[in-house]
Formats: structure tokens, C-alpha cells, sequence
């Protein structure tokens, strides 16, 4: 495992092409984009997004370009619901066309020796250490396995360790980060602001070419990037490690000593044996980033005098020291579902269902009673949509032991309706259409990508501002793989939905 800036510019290029760079976000496995980014960008290479725009003539008989920051809906959108209430996150799949022409941007050879040369100086005070520059995997673990791998190794680590040196840590978050990132930020990140300012039109400038391709997507606005990709978690590490770099300075000049700093992308972790020094630090990052345009979460700001029980998440050390023995399934759900009302949606959550599923999937009947079984499993991801991937693969298993066909219809029907309560529901329903997909392909959801899988003539994106031949590439070549809906079974498999694919799973490699 390594992280993308030991990497050359070619091998950048290659690893923002793979599928699960472009889109990092939980869909069935039946979803693939990297066929469609190769082909975009072999269409591509070494031509300017520019010349695939569609040309027009105007009344006046001028030809004119259409621009893709004219149109709304470019990129695809998706809320999904954080809480079972009414707190979202948006989602995007960026348009291939933008994300190819961005990519292959950064990743021109002087761009790319640029940026990383940067990150450098966002990195030269030690007492600061990020650990969320994205990472590629060098075993058979995904990269997005990679990156939780790191989580563990560094920041729960390293926090515990540093208990040996500070009586105090303090914790915050910012809020909203990915939508309160200021476009502009980017190109003062990447080149300094009196220069970003000073040649605000030069878009030669990667910082002003990245800039402009984010306007691109979302109809000319400059303020918030997409969420869901790797490329943006990237970007958004050049405007905080430009922060950092920034918040350096101003802890120099304000000649503060015995801290130290953790950050894993929005997240801070301050140390100190002097809780007004990690006081003055936050005060000071509360600056920076509002010149960004950003701001911290008050409600998430906390400052604890126990390191060593504050650097574990409450939520795995509540399962850590909460777990136990459970004599059959319906006590075993019963205690998972008391975890997700005190530590909803958390990760802790996740890996407890996963050890559910890893305890049921072997069976072949039960004298529980399976209604039951989903009743509490369906409360569980009604309120906590970071399970949907694993509890749909939980339910798919549990009505697996119904025999009758009515019943489990019965079941699959309430389960519906009940999650049509929750408004912005787009991922429960593509994890939904994957339990029935082999039972009833023509079920219908109320979602674009739902129908997409039925339906290639539906279109994702709008690429209207597009030239015949690039449009037509884009909106022929399959997302859905069929070759993969005819392989998967009813009961969805554990490596569907698992994000550690090892000998072994993490939680079990974190616990030895």
C-alpha cells in the first residue's frame, strides 16, 4: 500500500481510471464504469475537452460552442439518506467526458510534478501529519479497503501512542466539507493566492483548469465539489493541506509549542498537555477555514482529558466492551440493533452485521422466526443507510429459509413500502432491486440507475453540450454487466458486499 503521490504521472493516470477510483460508493457489483472511462479516454487523449464541444449556428449565421457549465444535470446526482430522517448526502457520478478531461489535467507530466511538489510544502511541518492522501492497494485488498486499513494503522494507532506524551486531545470536524469547498480555493491551494489571483484567467494554471472543470459540473457554481469519487477526495486534500500548511504559519508565528496534529481528511485530532493551546490551534484553524469558506462543527468539538479511551471511535469501543455470546439469532440482532440507536450509522455497526451474516450464511433452515428477523434487521437500515450493502445481503439470506413464495413476496412488499417513507431513498432502492433482481428482474424502482439496468436507452448524464461521436460513445457503452447479473445467485455473497476481501476480515485482523 502506498499513496498516490509516490506515484509517476502515468501511473496517477492509470489509477484515477480504474472503476472503483471514478466511483467509490456502495452499488452492486453489476455496476461498472471503468469499460466506459477506457474508452472515453482513449477517445480523448491528446485533444482539449474543447474541441468536443457541439457546435451551433446562430441566427446570425456565427457558429458558436455550447459549453457544458450552460446546462444543468451534467453530472448524475443522488441523495442519499444519512439518518433515516432528514439528513442527506449527495452523491455524484461525475460526467465521463469532465471526469477524463480533469484527470487527464492533472496528470499531464508538469501538472502532476507540480501538485505533488506542493503536497510537500503542505507537509513540511511534522507536527501536522494528514493520512487521508488517497492510497492504492498492492495486494488483492481494493483500495478502498487499503484506505480503511489505514484508519486503524495510523490514526486509532498513533493516537493511542501518543498518550505517552499528552494529557489531552482534542476533537473536531469541519462541516459540510465537500460542500462548502470553495472552487476558487483550489488554484490559490495549488499556486499560492496572490498568484492564483494575479492570473485568474490563465488556464494553463492546473489550478484554474481544475477550477473550471468544477464549474463545469455543476452549472457554473463555485461553491462545493462532487461527492463520490477519488478524484474529488484528492482535490479536496489540496484546499485542507493548503489549510494546513496555512494554520503552520500562524501556530509559528504565534510561537505555540507541545502540540501535535492529526488530521484524516475533515477530521482534526489536536494534542497537547495544555488544553488552551489545543483551544488557540482551533481558534485559528476556525479562521483559516472560513477564508476558505468553510467552518468547524461546533456540536463536534470536544476536548477530552483521556487520550487513550477518546483515540478508539465510542462506537467501537461501546461493541468492543458490549458484545457477547448470543445464544440464537433473534438476541444476536437484538443486541446489533441496540448498537445502531446508540451509534447510528456507524462503522462499528457495519462490521457487527457482517459478523451476523458471516454466522447465518452457512444455514440452511432455523425454527426462528424469519418475519421477526426482518422486522428487526429493516428497522436497523431504516434509520442507519451506511448497513444498506450488508443488511440487503442479510435479508437476502434470511428469505432464502422461506419455503413459501407468497410469503417471502409479503415480507419483500412491506419492506418496500415501508422504506418509501424515507424521502430520498435512491440507494436502499438499487440495493433493493439487487435482492430481487434474480427473483423478479422487472420489479420496477422509482430510480434512474434502477432503471438503467433494464433499460440502456435511459441516460445518466446530460450530454447535450457534447460533439455526435463523443456523446454517442458515452451513451451506447453499457454500465449494467450482464455477464455479472447472470453469475450472482439470490442470496447475495458475502464478497458482494464485504469491503475486506483477505484470508481473514479487519475486524478480526484489528482485534489480534
Amino acid at each position: 500500500m502506498g499513496n498516490i503521490l509516490e506515484l509517476n504521472h502515468t501511473d496517477a493516470l492509470l489509477f484515477f481510471l480504474k472503476g472503483e477510483s471514478y466511483f467509490n460508493f456502495d452499488l452492486p457489483s453489476y455496476f461498472v464504469f471503468e469499460t466506459l472511462i477506457q474508452a472515453v479516454s482513449t477517445q480523448m487523449t491528446g485533444q482539449d475537452l474543447s474541441s468536443f464541444y457541439l457546435t451551433y449556428t446562430t441566427q446570425g449565421g456565427q457558429q458558436k460552442k455550447r459549453f457544458p457549465n450552460e446546462f444543468e444535470e451534467v453530472n448524475y446526482k443522488f441523495l442519499n439518506n444519512k439518518d433515516g430522517k432528514f439528513a442527506w448526502r449527495p452523491f455524484q457520478l461525475i460526467h465521463p467526458a469532465l471526469y477524463v478531461s480533469l484527470i487527464h489535467a492533472i496528470t499531464e507530466p508538469t501538472n502532476w510534478g507540480l501538485i505533488v511538489a506542493r503536497f510537500g510544502q503542505f507537509q513540511e511541518n511534522k507536527n501536522i501529519r494528514c493520512y487521508s492522501i488517497p492510497v492504492y492497494s498492492d495486494t488483492n485488498q481494493s483500495d478502498k479497503a487499503s484506505t480503511v486499513s489505514q484508519w486503524w494503522q495510523t490514526i486509532e494507532q498513533q493516537s493511542i501512542e501518543l498518550a505517552l506524551k499528552y494529557e489531552y486531545v482534542l476533537h473536531t470536524d469541519i462541516s459540510d466539507c465537500y460542500g462548502s469547498i470553495y472552487t476558487h480555493s483550489v488554484p490559490w491551494a495549488v499556486h499560492t493566492k496572490p498568484t492564483a489571483k494575479t492570473r485568474r484567467r490563465d488556464l494553463s494554471l492546473i489550478g484554474n483548469s481544475i477550477d473550471k472543470h468544477l464549474q463545469d459540473m455543476s452549472y457554473g457554481q463555485t461553491n462545493g465539489i462532487p461527492q463520490g469519487s477519488v478524484l474529488m477526495d484528492f482535490i479536496a486534500e489540496m484546499v485542507l493541506g493548503f489549510a494546513d500548511m496555512e494554520l503552520s504559519e500562524r501556530i509559528q508565528k504565534d510561537n505555540l509549542q507541545d502540540y501535535e496534529i492529526i488530521r484524516y481528511r475533515d477530521d482534526y485530532r489536536i494534542f497537547s498537555n495544555n488544553p488552551q493551546i489545543a483551544e488557540h490551534i482551533t481558534k485559528l484553524l476556525t479562521e483559516i477555514l472560513i477564508e476558505l469558506g468553510m467552518r468547524l462543527n461546533a456540536q463536534k468539538t470536544i476536548v477530552s482529558n483521556n487520550v487513550v479511551r477518546d483515540a478508539i471511535k465510542p462506537d467501537k469501543l461501546y461493541w468492543i466492551l458490549a458484545k457477547r455470546g448470543s445464544k440464537n439469532l433473534q438476541e444476536h440482532l437484538f443486541i446489533i440493533h441496540r448498537l445502531s440507536e446508540e451509534y447510528p450509522n456507524s462503522g462499528s455497526l457495519s462490521k457487527a452485521l457482517l459478523k451476523f451474516y458471516d454466522r447465518i450464511k452457512g444455514i440452511t433452515k432455523t425454527m426462528q422466526n424469519i418475519k421477526v428477523l426482518t422486522s428487526i434487521l429493516a428497522d436497523v437500515m431504516y434509520k442507519n443507510p451506511r448497513t444498506y450493502p450488508i443488511a440487503t445481503a442479510i435479508l437476502s439470506k434470511l428469505l432464502s429459509l422461506i419455503e413459501e413464495s407468497s410469503e417471502r413476496n409479503e415480507i419483500l412488499s412491506l419492506i418496500c413500502l415501508k422504506f418509501e417513507k424515507i424521502p430520498n431513498t435512491a440507494h436502499i432502492k438499487i440495493w433493493l432491486q439487487r435482492l430481487t433482481i434474480k427473483i423478479d428482474r422487472q420489479r420496477v424502482y422509482e430510480e434512474i440507475l434502477c432503471g438503467k439496468v433494464n433499460d440502456p436507452a435511459i441516460q445518466i448524464w446530460n450530454s447535450d453540450w457534447l460533439e455526435n461521436n463523443l456523446k454517442t460513445l458515452i451513451e451506447r457503452i453499457p454500465i449494467i454487466d450482464e455477464e455479472v447479473i447472470s453469475d450472482i445467485d439470490v442470496v447475495i455473497e458475502s464478497d458482494e458486499v464485504e469491503l475486506f476481501k483477505d484470508e481473514y476480515s479487519y475486524s478480526e485482523r484489528t482485534e489480534e
